[in-house]
């Protein structure tokens, strides 16, 4: 297993995120080159076929003023830093697309509604949308940080590569049937969503030729990749998502 360790997560913004200036990471397949922009958080951008597609796009985590103009955007579910009604607006574009949740769609009109289970297919893209929910972590007793069936996890089909974004979710049994995931992004830190433990289970299930953990707050991610040393063919790669 290899890794790729970047920059130290912090608590805000960094004055390179402020002024637009983020990390990146490219990555080949059948069709051309995915580019990936590492904005801060659960917000990501992906630039692949002549499409800029953004992943939770919030305000808070960037200056997207810098960003180019969004050909298709999801939304995983709708708590405030997934879901930025107001960034939408400001990075949408004649033709932009959306696809919600079915709460996103009851605050921004005009988008594709997929629930867990569901699929479509935009510009050649694939996108099915998967559980993504806490078991474990408890907003108060019996009341989850995310029920089951409100928020969605996202896997693109980019070229030859499936594309797994997993939203707020912990090590659920459903990912043992996603099927093959050649990049994941998993989410890491308490109590919303997953410790370093329970991402290195979720990736001896789906087993990633490439995984970041995002989402991290200041979970310390240099715990991760000692946890799957023994786990052949999965590099971790960690940037910095504040």
């Amino acid at each position: 297993m290899k890794t790729l360790l970047g920059l130290a997560l912090c608590a805000a913004a960094s004055p390179l995120q402020a002024s637009g200036v983020f990390e990146t990471d490219l990555l080949p397949t059948a069709s051309g080159d995915l580019k990936i922009t590492f904005i801060g958080h659960a917000s990501l951008m992906f630039e692949f076929g002549g499409k800029v597609i953004y992943i939770d796009p919030v305000g808070q985590y960037g200056d997207f003023s810098k960003l180019p103009k969004a050909d298709l955007i999801l939304a995983a579910h709708e708590h405030g830093d997934h879901f930025d009604p107001e960034t939408i607006r400001k990075i949408s574009k004649e033709g932009t697309k959306l696809v919600l949740t079915p709460l996103c769609a009851a605050m921004v009109k005009g988008g594709i509604i997929l629930k867990n289970g569901e699929e479509t297919t935009i510009d050649g893209i694939r996108i099915e949308a998967v559980p993504a929910y806490n078991i474990t972590h408890m907003r108060s007793p019996g009341v989850p940080f995310h029920p089951k069936g409100d928020g969605n996890g996202y896997i693109l089909t980019l070229g030859d590569k499936r594309v797994y974004i997993a939203g707020d979710t912990e090590n659920i049994p459903e990912m043992k049937l996603l099927g093959r995931i050649d990049v994941a992004f998993l989410p890491m830190n308490l109590p919303y969503t997953m410790t370093p433990e329970m991402v290195a289970d979720v990736a001896r299930m789906v087993k990633p030729a490439i995984l970041y953990p995002y989402h991290t707050t200041d979970t310390d991610t240099a715990k991760l990749p000692p946890l799957l040393r023994d786990e052949k063919g999965i590099e971790v790669r960690i940037h910095r998502m504040p």
